[in-house]
């Protein structure tokens, strides 16, 4: 009896999970749908540059013949939906799936109600990546993406393994990026087009990467204890002391690791050095850290 309530808690449990993933997934798609239509449609379109990616290749169809962004964009990936079916799996394609429809409902539908940036083509660029970049990030983080030149990456990563996914991104984006010099009549679209892109990187970086981002300190010493109990005192911190052996001296020393934050790096250092002042400190950057006070392990639930 106890069995059969405790397997029902955790249906009840993984069910409750699922319907927050679902809507935490479409909260992400809307605002970043928002996000990169705003990139494309306020942006780019009337700024005579085409960013890298399927986008931009749409936007060059727009310019040519009249064809409306999001639509363009829809009929370009349908083949790449079939070519990378068996590379990156049906869920994912299912959910990459919705948010490109959502992307091609801002793209056709809303936006096009409102006002776009008509002003310096330069300030255009940077906001595109910005706006661009955002709307990646928060599809990434959500397991999904806009399609495009993503799933055409994928599938050529699965097909030749030892490519470099950054190199293959980049080349298609270029390729795209240098096609808007001949469409658009001018070299600034192809500086203009490489400014977006590269914003657009940064910004995605930052965003998956930086915003997890925190300090890493390792210090060496002998007086490992004594320093962990500072560390403690002093930043709320607990820290991993590890026993080593220095192959230069020969000696039994203590290396400690904390996790910390930017802004406490300091504080933990001149803990180490009040301790032991010849204790060898060295201050790293961790792109992410999970686990209790910092980022949540699953990944995929947003922490409470």
């Amino acid at each position: 009896m106890r069995g059969e309530v405790r397997l029902r808690g955790k249906r009840m449990q993984m069910r409750t999970l699922m319907r927050r993933g679902w809507v935490w997934d479409l909260a992400a798609d809307l605002i970043g749908g928002i996000c990169y239509a705003v990139g494309i449609y306020i942006f780019a379109k009337h700024a005579g540059f085409a960013p890298g990616g399927v986008s931009g290749l749409a936007l060059l169809l727009d310019h040519l013949f009249g064809l409306p962004v999001g639509l363009g964009t829809l009929l370009l990936n349908l083949p790449l939906f079939a070519l990378s079916y068996r590379f990156v799996g049906r869920q994912f394609l299912t959910k990459t799936l919705r948010s490109t429809m959502i992307c091609v409902l801002f793209l056709d539908v809303v936006f096009p109600c409102f006002p776009a940036y008509t002003g310096d083509p330069f300030l255009a660029a940077l906001f595109s990546g910005v706006f661009l970049g955002t709307g990646l990030a928060l599809f990434y983080m959500r397991g999904s993406s806009s399609g495009g030149m993503d799933l055409l990456t994928m599938s050529v990563k699965a097909l030749r393994p030892h490519l470099s996914i950054g190199m293959v991104m980049l080349s298609m984006d270029i390729v795209v990026i240098l096609l808007g010099w001949s469409v658009f009549g001018s070299v600034d679209a192809v500086l203009y087009g490489l400014t977006a892109t590269a914003v657009n990187a940064v910004v995605l970086d930052k965003i998956m990467y930086g915003a997890g981002a925190c300090k890493l300190v390792i210090i060496i010493t002998d007086a490992g204890r004594e320093i962990a109990g500072q560390i403690a005192a002093r930043c709320a911190r607990g820290s991993t002391m590890i026993r080593a052996t220095g192959t230069y001296t020969g000696m039994e020393r203590h290396v400690l690791l904390c996790a910390c934050g930017k802004a406490e790096a300091y504080k933990v250092r001149a803990a180490a050095h009040e301790i032991d002042a010849d204790a060898f400190v060295m201050v790293t950057e961790t792109s992410e850290v999970f686990g209790e006070g910092f980022a949540d392990p699953r990944g995929n639930i947003p922490m409470p």
